[in-house]
C-alpha cells in the first residue's frame, strides 16, 4: 500500500483488501472502523498482500485468547512482530521463544518484579513522580510526553538495570530504535542510524555485564541474568543478549510511557469520566486498568503456525503468520460491555488483552500498573486539571501505539 495515498475507505473497500498492518492507521488514529468490520464480517481474516507479506488477522477477544494460549500450534519463534527480522540483526529474545527455553530465560529476570521487590520500589517511584510533577510549569503549555511520560519511565528503567543515571536518555533512544524499523512495524527509523544505535546498546551492556559481580543482594536485571546458571553465559551469545536487553527495555518503557500519555488524552476526551475521578480518587486503581485497555500500548503480537490447522473454519498452513490484534480484542463489544467507551469505574476493568495470555503474559504488568497508579495519585493531589491544549502527534507504527508529543497545561488545585 502506497504510503502517499489516502487510507482506503473502511466500509466500501473489498474485504480482502482490508490491511490493518498499514502503520498509518495508528499514526492517524483511524483504525476503529477497519477492525469493527473485520470482527463483524471476517474475524479470522487473510490479507494476501501487505508490505509485511501475507498474514492472518485474529480480531475477536476470545479468538486472541485461544491463539495466545496455544504455543504448541502458534509459535512465538522467530519473532513477535508482524515484519520479519532482517539478516543484518538477527536478534533473539525470550518473548520470541517457546518453552522450555523461554521459561528458563524469563525465570532468570522474574525476581525483579516479584511482590517483595515491587513493595520496595513503590517509595522510590513515588519520590520520583513527586519530583517530576513538582517541577512542571503550572499554567504554561508543555509536552507531557517528554516532561512526564518519558522522564518517569526512563528513570524507572535506569533503576531496573542499575544503569548510569546521567546517561538514561540512551535507554529511551535505544527503545525507539528497536521498535521503529520500517521492516518490522512500518516505522521510520533510518536503517544505518538504527544499526549504529543497537550496536552501541550491545557494547554498553556488554561492558556493564563484565563490570557486575552478580552479587546475591543485587536485584538489577543484569545481575539477575548473570547470577542464574541458565543465563550466566548469555553475554557470549551477542544477538541473544541484545535481544533480551531490548525486550526488557521496550517492555519497561514503551508500554507504561504511552499509557501515561494515553490516560491524560482519554480523560480530556471523556470529561464526565474526569469529573468522576475528581469526585472519587479511589477509582484510580480501576482507572489504570481501563487506561491500559483503552490505550493498548502494543496493538499486536504475531505467532507463526507450526502445522496446518483449522481455526474458526479457516485453513491456516504451517509457516503462516497469525497476528493477534490486541487493540481490536480490547474493543470487542461481544466480550467487553461498551468496549468502545472509556469508563473508569468498570465492574471488571482487568478483563482486557493488553498484557497477553498464556506463557507470554506480560512479566512487568504489576510494575506498569503501580507506576500509573502512583502517577495518578500524585497528579490528583496537585492539579485540578491536566488540560490537553492541542492534538497529539502519534508514532507511525503497527507495533507500538505511541505518542511523540501531547501539548498540555496543568492547573493547580
Amino acid at each position: 500500500m502506497n504510503m502517499a495515498q489516502q487510507l482506503p475507505d473502511a466500509l466500501t473497500t473489498p474485504l480482502a483488501e482490508i490491511d490493518v498492518s498499514d502503520p498509518r492507521l495508528y499514526e492517524q488514529d483511524a483504525w476503529r472502523p477497519y477492525f469493527q468490520r473485520l470482527r463483524d464480517e471476517d474475524p479470522v481474516h487473510y490479507q494476501a498482500n501487505s508490505q509485511f507479506g501475507p498474514f492472518w488477522s485474529v480480531t475477536r477477544f476470545e479468538d486472541i485468547v485461544a491463539v495466545d494460549s496455544n504455543h504448541e500450534v502458534f509459535s512465538s519463534e522467530p519473532t513477535i512482530a508482524i515484519g520479519d527480522l532482517t539478516e543484518d540483526l538477527p536478534v533473539e529474545m525470550f518473548i520470541a521463544m517457546d518453552p522450555p527455553k523461554h521459561d528458563v530465560q524469563r525465570r532468570a529476570v522474574q525476581p525483579v518484579v516479584a511482590p517483595r521487590n515491587l513493595a520496595d520500589m513503590e517509595k522510590l517511584i513515588r519520590s520520583r513522580v513527586v519530583a517530576i510533577l513538582d517541577n512542571l510549569p503550572v499554567g504554561e503549555t508543555f509536552n507531557w510526553v517528554d516532561e512526564v511520560s518519558i522522564n518517569l519511565t526512563t528513570q524507572m528503567l535506569a533503576t531496573l538495570f542499575d544503569f548510569p543515571f546521567e546517561q538514561r536518555h540512551k535507554l529511551t533512544y535505544w527503545s525507539d530504535m528497536a521498535t521503529d524499523s520500517p521492516e518490522l512495524s512500518g516505522g521510520q527509523a533510518d536503517p544505518e542510524e538504527r544499526m549504529s544505535a543497537l550496536h552501541d546498546c550491545l557494547e554498553t551492556f556488554t561492558r556493564i555485564w563484565h563490570e557486575r559481580d552478580g552479587a546475591q543482594e543485587s536485584f538489577d536485571l543484569i545481575s539477575l541474568l548473570k547470577r542464574d546458571p541458565n543465563t550466566a553465559d548469555l553475554v557470549e551469545r551477542p544477538m541473544e543478549f541484545l535481544g533480551n536487553i531490548l525486550l526488557l527495555i521496550v517492555g519497561g518503557n514503551d508500554t507504561t510511557r504511552n499509557s501515561a500519555t494515553g490516560g491524560v488524552l482519554a480523560l480530556n476526551q471523556n470529561p464526565l469520566e474526569y469529573e468522576k475521578l475528581r469526585a472519587n480518587p479511589a477509582l484510580i486503581p480501576g482507572m489504570v486498568s481501563e487506561i491500559i485497555r483503552w490505550q493498548t500500548p502494543l496493538p499486536h503480537m504475531r505467532r507463526t503456525a507450526t502445522r496446518d490447522v483449522e481455526f474458526k473454519g479457516k485453513q491456516i498452513k504451517a509457516g503462516d503468520k497469525v497476528v493477534m490484534w490486541y487493540l481490536s480484542g480490547n474493543h470487542d463489544d461481544t466480550a467487553i460491555d461498551n468496549a468502545n467507551e472509556f469508563i473508569i469505574d468498570r465492574a471488571n476493568p482487568r478483563h482486557h488483552v493488553s498484557f497477553g495470555f498464556g506463557v507470554h503474559r506480560c512479566m512487568g504488568n504489576r510494575l506498569a500498573e503501580m507506576q500509573l497508579r502512583i502517577l495518578w495519585e500524585e497528579i490528583m493531589q496537585r492539579f485540578s486539571f491536566v488540560e490537553v491544549m492541542g492534538e497529539p502527534e502519534r508514532v507511525r507504527s503497527n507495533f507500538v501505539r505511541g505518542y511523540k508529543s501531547l501539548p498540555v497545561r496543568v492547573h493547580a488545585l
